[in-house]
């Protein structure tokens, strides 16, 4: 499905400076969707937590590892896959729906296929399944989410190409803009993406008054009640 939207890279950059959280309340304050909706459960956990967020559009694909081809000793990657990467806009994510039952029982993304994606252009990989050489992808400076961590690649292979997946709790369309750190992944409506940032700006330093008035000696819960009222 064709991006009709895409942003420029200054507002790229600016959803970069808030975390996940931030983004989240920001979206939430134009409605465009249930509040407990379009975000990763607990399931989805960030490998590299210190690294600063990740921005990128939606490059989907289902993944099996836990069984043999038909015919041959192992899978080959799909060079049909890798011409469709370069498809969607940069910068991208990977967003691979692990199949197997339970999931990760191989790594499609190791130090080699990480190598690859960001050559593609990608900045981060999304998957309910496994992920594995995480040193030397953590030193590429490519994001990882993923379920598990696991030692083989086993018999990874890649499979309907730029579907709708379901990863973390969260349906994820081709193209969509995902945002992510230490916390999860969210996804973020395009049509009011380029306002998200704003808005964030705005929710932060409401944020930040009423934190330092709790830290401060004036603090009471009658001025409380007043903040609560003005900020909400």
């Amino acid at each position: 499905m064709p991006i009709t939207s895409v942003l420029t890279e200054e507002e790229l950059d600016a959803l970069r400076q808030f975390d996940t959280c931030m983004v989240a309340n920001a979206v939430e304050t134009f409605n465009v969707r249930l509040r407990n909706t379009g975000f990763t459960d607990s399931s989805i956990r960030c490998i590299f937590p210190d690294a600063s967020p990740t921005v990128g559009y939606a490059v989907t694909a289902r993944l099996r590892s836990g069984e043999p081809p038909i015919v041959g000793r192992s899978f080959h990657d799909r060079t049909d896959f890798w011409n469709s990467v370069l498809e969607l806009p940069s910068p991208r994510v990977l967003v691979l729906e692990d199949m197997d039952d339970p999931p990760g029982r191989g790594a499609f993304v190791g130090d080699m296929h990480a190598a690859i994606l960001q050559a593609l252009g990608c900045v981060a990989y999304l998957t309910n399944g496994a992920v594995r050489e995480v040193p030397m992808v953590r030193i590429m400076g490519i994001q990882l989410f993923a379920g598990s961590l696991a030692v083989s690649h086993a018999y990874a292979h890649i499979f309907d190409i730029g579907c709708v997946v379901n990863v973390g709790g969260i349906e994820i369309h081709p193209g969509d803009l995902l945002h992510g750190d230490r916390h999860g992944v969210l996804t973020v409506p395009l049509e009011i993406a380029g306002a998200v940032a704003d808005v964030a700006a705005e929710l932060q330093q409401t944020e930040q008054r009423v934190i330092d008035f709790c830290r401060s000696s004036s603090f009471s819960i009658a001025k409380l009640n007043e903040i609560a009222k003005k900020t909400g």
